[in-house]
């Protein structure tokens, strides 16, 4: 990310580089138009704190989110920063903590609820091979029928059980669920799956797409997965995003 604020000194030196990468995340995620309303959760997991993680203040827009005005919650999404005014929508946050809870790899997780991804949630077959980008994702999403919004705990056992060993949970009729190593790491995960979604309605629009062929697909993906740079996946991509940001407002920094 671009250089950072001197930090807050409130905060740790691990918990404010989160913070204002997650404000950067949500502050992206504004100017892409993936927001919500009020509504959605882009959630971060602190390194340095067992147990305690971040997530945007309840009925703030995406584009307000500031470094400071995260929310610090524990895995039951009670706040741990209760000088922090805001609310924390612990339904919201279900789905969350079950993934953070059982998947040690789940440092972000991203939840939206955008027109492309919903409509390929709610698409018999999902996501299909009709382009470049749905090429990336072949083999490695797992999905989960709608049982109506997902603030039941019991509902958990069977999301895990769909996941599998998979990091993209397609909710059908409802959303994505983007998982990755590092906030950057989701980050790039659910650019090209929002696009792969995008580009699917498109080509879908104007007739029969053409599917490309399975073999074909492994080869896109082992030599997708080769030009990677080892331990930084989505890392350039999202500090261009940032800089990109930076020019519109920084105030997300603060």
């Amino acid at each position: 990310m671009a250089t950072q604020l001197k930090r807050n000194s409130k905060y740790s030196e691990a918990e404010w580089t989160a913070r204002q990468e997650l404000a950067a995340c949500y502050r992206i995620f504004a100017m892409m138009g993936w927001d919500e309303m009020i509504f959605n959760h882009i959630t971060v997991k602190l390194e340095d704190q067992e147990g305690a993680f971040l997530i945007n203040p309840y009925g703030m827009h995406f584009s307000e989110v500031t470094a400071s005005s995260l929310i610090k919650i524990d895995i039951d999404g009670n706040k741990l920063d209760e000088d922090n005014p805001w609310h924390v929508n612990k339904a919201g946050f279900v789905q969350h903590s079950l993934f953070h809870r059982v998947l040690p790899d789940a440092h972000a997780i991203i939840h939206t609820h955008t027109t492309a991804t919903m409509a390929v949630c709610g698409l018999e077959g999902g996501l299909q091979p009709t382009n470049f980008y749905a090429c990336n994702f072949m083999g490695q999403l797992a999905y989960h029928d709608f049982e109506g919004v997902t603030v039941r705990e019991e509902e958990g056992e069977r999301l895990v059980e769909h996941l599998g060993n998979k990091r993209i949970l397609m909710l059908r009729n409802h959303g994505p669920v983007v998982m990755g190593k590092s906030l950057s790491d989701a980050f790039i995960k659910y650019w090209a799956l929002q696009r792969a979604c995008e580009i699917q309605l498109a080509t879908m629009s104007m007739g029969k797409p053409i599917l490309v062929d399975e073999e074909v697909i492994k080869v896109h993906q082992r030599d997708l997965y080769m030009a990677a740079i080892p331990g930084q996946s989505g890392k350039a991509e999202f500090d261009a995003m940032v800089r990109k940001v930076d020019k519109i407002d920084t105030s997300w920094r603060d």
